[in-house]
């Protein structure tokens, strides 16, 4: 696919939910109205972060693989990344919502929760100099908390979306990061994240993708109960 290939992967990420958003017992179309808004306003907020650290050479993007088409010092492919994900995932917590309802309080989110901050700020604070770690922890760790916080009652269905995403995240977050591919879409500088990888993705991707997600979630729902 040469230059076509970050392109290709964002929206093959896409397709399918985007066909499936019309289908009718699941009507993911109907909440556009409180998606857009979200996706978009976590989409800028991250782009701006992702372009100080392609600045600051804590990561970047292989000619390779990309148009060369570019918003400020961004490829186009990245800015759609921040798109085409978090439309694919919302479209599953929403599917998981509507056809497999929980049966119990989600009680058990509490103690999940706990301890995923206390981990991602004990991590963060030992590892300050590195940027990808540290920040993309506390980001995540500052997420969780205000969505404890606010007693979001969708965070036990954010949970069990975000398993499932899991998946097709090893799928495209493996593609960009170079399975199966001669050289990585995007390379990270390995003085600004902790080393070990899942297959080619740095662990960090984890929980820079499950920030990007709730921080979505959180606006989308916000947003839901207010045009309710």
């Amino acid at each position: 696919m040469g230059h076509y290939t970050y392109l290709v992967i964002d929206l093959a990420s896409v397709l399918v939910p985007l066909i499936a958003s019309f289908h009718p017992r699941l009507r993911f179309v109907q909440t556009w109205r409180a998606f857009w808004p979200a996706c978009l306003l976590v989409a800028l907020a991250f782009c701006i972060w992702d372009s100080y650290y392609t600045a600051w050479g804590i990561w970047g993007f292989n000619p390779r693989y990309i148009t060369g088409i570019r918003v400020a010092n961004l490829p186009l492919e990245e800015v759609l990344f921040f798109i085409c994900i978090p439309y694919a995932s919302l479209f599953t917590y929403h599917c998981i919502r509507v056809l497999l309802p929980r049966r119990s309080s989600g009680a058990w989110s509490v103690p999940v929760t706990i301890v995923l901050v206390g981990a991602l700020l004990t991590v963060a604070s030992w590892y300050t100099q590195r940027l990808y770690t540290s920040v993309a922890f506390i980001v995540c760790a500052a997420s969780l908390l205000t969505a404890w916080k606010i007693r979001a009652e969708w965070l036990p269905d954010f949970y069990r979306a975000f398993v499932v995403i899991l998946i097709p995240f090893f799928i495209v977050n493996g593609l960009l990061t170079g399975t199966g591919l001669d050289q990585p879409v995007v390379w990270y500088n390995p003085a600004h994240h902790l080393g070990p990888r899942m297959l080619t993705i740095p662990v960090e991707d984890t929980f820079y993708g499950m920030a990007l997600l709730l921080l979505t979630t959180m606006i989308y729902e916000h947003l839901l109960k207010r045009k309710k």
